[in-house]
């Protein structure tokens, strides 16, 4: 079976946000990051080489592949920055998150991530809730 990719590293998240190329897009990530931080009460870890990641669990897909990933996170991407959140609780309901999402800004979400251009197109509040659902949801889901 293959190996997870994304993995926890070395480098320091203050050194990731520092070298993000478009200031906008670095002074975004600082915001995001004391957002998370907040919401989470923890530090912050690089997975792989972009992606700022609080906490961490371990996880079994029905396919058998297991593996660790960060229970949120976020990264300040080229083109646009990608939310990771669990979007429903143990019990799979969906809707309470997805009543944040609307309300959440100008955002799109092809897949998993949720994709934001730049954080003054969303409402922070709505943001701060929806990484606090996503939190708790993961804990839920995912005590270990």
């Amino acid at each position: 079976m293959a190996e997870n990719k994304t993995k926890p590293t070395e480098m320091t998240v203050e050194a990731f946000i520092d070298a993000v190329e478009n200031a906008g897009k670095r002074d975004d990530a600082r915001v995001m990051d004391a957002l998370f931080r907040k919401v989470t009460g923890v530090e912050p870890v690089m997975w792989g080489p972009t992606i700022i990641g609080y906490g961490s669990y371990r996880y079994e897909t029905e396919a058998g592949r297991q593996g660790e990933i960060c229970r949120v996170g976020f990264s300040p991407r080229k083109a646009k920055h990608s939310l990771y959140l669990l979007n429903c609780g143990k019990d799979g309901d969906e809707a309470p998150f997805v009543t944040l999402r609307e309300r959440l800004g100008k955002y799109s979400k092809p897949g998993g991530c949720i994709y934001v251009n730049k954080l003054t197109d969303i409402d922070l509040d709505v943001l701060e809730q929806m990484v606090a659902m996503s939190w708790k949801n993961s804990l839920e889901r995912f005590p270990e």
